[in-house]
Order: structure tokens, then sequence, then C-alpha cells
């Protein structure tokens, strides 16, 4: 068992991680600033589900405050830091810039420093499919350029694997960046397209559909995700290769202890075969008001997977359709509806 920090533990993403390391019998500390970019009670309610197992803990402080953060990974003395906080949301960095480069920049740089202090087995931080950018040649594989972000969000996401890389190599840390795909499920984020699409048709109201539904996008259920999180955890620790040679495929960097992982579902679907899952799963039919791309947007994301299932035997695999119907079972149960 294991002594496991998570950044992020209110948040979507990792409150299911939690939940999955907890089930296991493992030590979890949370940490999390609560902030309002969406309804803060349902972050406090998934923080409230952890409490119930006595081995999680949680401190409430922002990434950017250095001496909360300090004081939190130095009390717990994690084995492991899992960082998954940070400013999500693609659209909302067209408004608000600053906020991703305090967050995801200034944030992560005080958990490296963290997990430099304390010597952790591996670190693991999330970055995103967005990093891709403006890449046409699909799927994506890890050993693809990533030299385009068309988001301050992406660029903030590649800044900080750049970081990871560099204190891998100068500190001989195992580090192992995420870039997820489109994830989706229960006690999903409110800004996201699947909790927005089915709150707008319950209510009545019509869902907007950017690029007059001519998008593609890989869907990731949310407990596949964590899955494949736990698994590289323990068994795909990254080593600095012998001699600098990286077997064929791998993003393992040639002069540190660093790897790049995509977790998708190999699988690219049509948005609006995406908004007909939802009707389905609802019993009623969406009112679409069609617009044009917004900006930063991408029209596709498709992940290759192949280095995922390499090194964990694992490759997500929920079918987009039964993942939307556990969606909106929740989302009923939840808010009564």
């Amino acid at each position: 068992m294991a002594r496991i920090f998570i950044t992020g533990t209110a948040g979507f993403i990792g409150y299911h991680l939690a939940h999955l390391l907890l089930s296991e019998g493992h030590t979890v500390h949370g940490y999390d600033g609560m902030t309002d970019y969406y309804d803060v009670t349902l972050k406090q309610r998934r923080h409230a589900m952890l409490a119930q197992t006595p081995t999680f803990t949680a401190t409430e402080a922002m990434l950017e405050d250095r001496a909360a953060i300090d004081g939190a990974i130095d009390g717990f003395e994690p084995e492991i830091i899992v960082h998954l906080a940070g400013q999500a949301g693609v659209r909302y960095s067209l408004d608000n810039p600053r906020a991703y480069v305090d967050a995801n920049v200034v944030g992560t740089f005080n958990v490296m420093e963290g997990a430099r202090r304390h010597k952790v087995q591996h670190l693991m931080m999330a970055s995103t499919s967005s990093v891709y950018g403006a890449n046409t040649d699909m799927p994506f594989a890890e050993t693809d350029k990533a030299d385009t972000p068309m988001t301050i969000y992406a660029a903030t996401k590649k800044a900080t694997e750049a970081m990871g890389h560099s204190y891998a190599h100068l500190y001989d840390m195992p580090t192992t960046m995420f870039r997820f795909f489109t994830v989706y499920g229960p006690w999903g984020r409110p800004d996201m397209a699947l909790f927005k699409f089915v709150k707008a048709t319950l209510e009545g109201d019509p869902i907007d559909v950017y690029n007059h539904g001519e998008m593609f996008r890989d869907f990731t259920y949310v407990t596949d995700l964590v899955r494949a999180i736990r698994l590289l955890m323990f068994d795909a620790t990254p080593a600095r290769p012998e001699n600098g040679v990286v077997p064929e495929g791998d993003s393992l960097s040639p002069v540190a202890p660093f790897r790049v992982v995509n977790i998708g579902n190999s699988k690219s679907e049509r948005l609006m075969d995406f908004v007909e899952a939802i009707e389905d799963a609802l019993g009623q039919k969406t009112t679409r008001n069609m617009m044009d791309m917004q900006p930063g947007d991408v029209p596709a994301t498709w992940a290759n997977a192949a280095l995922l299932e390499t090194l964990t035997g694992y490759r997500p695999q929920t079918d987009m359709r039964d993942g939307v119907k556990r969606f909106v079972e929740w989302y009923r149960d939840y808010y009564r509806v």
C-alpha cells in the first residue's frame, strides 16, 4: 500500500482516481482549491464521498499558494504524487488566460518542487490532447510533434510537459505525463458538453452544436481513464534508458526517466452520434443551435493508445453509448430529475 498525494481530488478525474485507490487500501491525501469555476457544491459532495474512507485526508488551498502546498506535501510525505488539478476548459481560456498561467504553470512548478524535495517514486501529471493543436495526422501518437497549441490552455499544458522533463533529467525523478482525450462520465464537470447537453435538453433549452456538427472526438470514459492511471502508477514507472536507446514507439526520453502517454478510447466519433446517444439515453430529442467553430477549437481528436497497451496490457474500451447512458442515470439520480 502506498501514500499517494493527489491534487484536484474535488475535481472530476481526481475524485474517481482517489475513490479507486482508496478502495484498494492506499492512503490518499487530496489537495483542491475549491474554485468557483463551476458549482462548488458538486466539488464538496465529491470530497464528502471520499471522506467516508478513513485513509483519506485533504487540504483545501490553491496551487499557487506555495506555503499551503509545501505544508501539505511535507506533512503527508508522499511516495507518489498525481497532479490533476489546474484550470480546465478550452473556451474559458479565451477570456481568462492569466488563470491558466497561474494555476497550470506556477501551480505545477510548486507541485514539482514538492516532488523533488521528497524524492517521490513516481510523479504523474495531467496534460491534454489539446497539445496536439493543429496536427492533422491522426490518430495522434505521443512521438508526434506537439508544437502548435491553439489556446493558452494547451500552451500551458505543453509548458508543464517541458518543465516535467527538465525536472526528470536534473533530479532523476521518474515522471509520467498523461494526455487525456475528451473524458466523460458520472460526477462530470458542468462546463463539458455531455453535462451541458443533458441539462439543457431536460430543461427544454437548445444545445449549441459547434462547426455545424462536423466535429469528431475520442470520448474516454472516466473509469477507464483512472484505471489506466492506476496501472501506469506501479507497473510502468519510467527509467532513464541505457545508452539513450529508446524502444520503437515509446515516448521515453533518451536523457531522462520521463514519458508521455495518451489515454484515449482509440476511436474518433462524430459529435452528432454523441448527441443522438444522449437523445436515446434521455428518451427525448434535443433542439440544436448549429454554430460556427469557436476560436481555438479543433475539428477532430483521435488517440493512438498503443503505448498505453504496451506498457500496461490495458486499453480503454467503454462504448460511448454505454458511457452516456451511465452518465444520464447518474444525472437523474443526483439532481432528482
